[in-house]
């Protein structure tokens, strides 16, 4: 079975930006920010087909791939220099972007919320962590044995790490993930009640949080009423609730009938939106 990590990358490494010279530049900087030699190594093939990729789009063509025992190594002549300066958002996701590509993995969230980026050295770990923290992704570092560590352990702040460097399809997984595994991890606090009404709880919660939280992606969410909208919000913040209890939770309560009424109009807009992007 294949790694969430793995996933990751391979998303990333099929992303179609490289005709953006510039860009290529900065994702490249990514990289050799991780390495800070000549010399990269990973067990990943998509990873060492997007550096190729980067090194051929910067016009570095001077360098050979081989193997080395089960590892693909890929070396240049010499010692790459990229230094730019970052003057936009892009400039800034491309960065982290190779550097996660570079030295970074992420456990799969089905077990826990770990993500982190292995920087030889702590200056360039503290620039990569300063871009992190500047667009508000609340990141740590820390030095581990001879290198230095950047981390993620919210479940909410690596969500917003994959969206920043473009892994959208890696996103909406491990929020699927996150979704079941918090619902489960609030139904398991709550005592005397039986497993099939629990599961039932827990599948119809995550629809409807993935309805919601694809309307809010796709800009659509102004279009709800006011009392779907409530509702909504109410169900993000509540996903272990069952929909009597929402109900009582409204500011002008209503019965289950009515929440369920609500509930199906929030599914179909949801609906009519994946229909028109079809």
């Amino acid at each position: 079975m294949e790694s969430f990590s793995r996933k990751v990358k391979e998303e990333l490494s099929k992303l179609n930006n490289l005709s953006n010279k510039s860009l290529v530049k900065f994702e490249l900087q990514g990289y050799l920010l991780t390495s800070n030699s000549n010399k990269f190594t990973t067990e990943n093939e998509y990873n060492i087909n997007r550096f190729s990729k980067l090194l051929s789009n910067s016009g570095l063509d001077d360098f050979k791939i081989e193997m080395q025992g089960n590892k693909f190594c890929i070396t240049t002549k010499k010692k790459i220099e990229i230094d730019q300066e970052i003057n936009d958002i892009e400039e800034a996701k491309a960065i982290v972007r190779g550097s996660f590509m570079g030295a970074g993995s992420i456990t799969d969230p089905k077990s826990k919320y770990h993500l982190e980026i292995v920087f030889q050295t702590e200056e360039n770990a503290l620039k990569v962590n300063h871009i992190l923290n500047h667009f508000e992704i609340n990141s740590k570092v820390l030095k581990r044995a001879k290198n230095y560590i950047i981390y993620l352990k919210d479940g909410e702040e690596i969500s917003k790490f994959l969206a920043f460097i473009g892994a959208n399809s890696s996103v909406l997984k491990f929020e699927e993930n996150r979704v079941i595994r918090d619902v489960r991890n609030n139904v398991n606090r709550i005592v005397n009640c039986e497993t099939a009404n629990l599961n039932k709880v827990i599948k119809t919660s995550v629809k409807q949080i993935e309805d919601i939280k694809f309307i809010k992606k796709c800009n659509k969410f102004k279009e709800l009423s006011e009392g779907e909208k409530e509702l909504a919000y109410l169900r993000l913040n509540n996903p272990e609730s069952s929909l009597t209890e929402l109900g009582k939770m409204l500011d002008n309560p209503i019965s289950k009938s009515g929440v369920n009424h609500r509930m199906k109009a929030i599914q179909k807009k949801a609906e009519e939106i994946r229909k028109s992007q079809i």
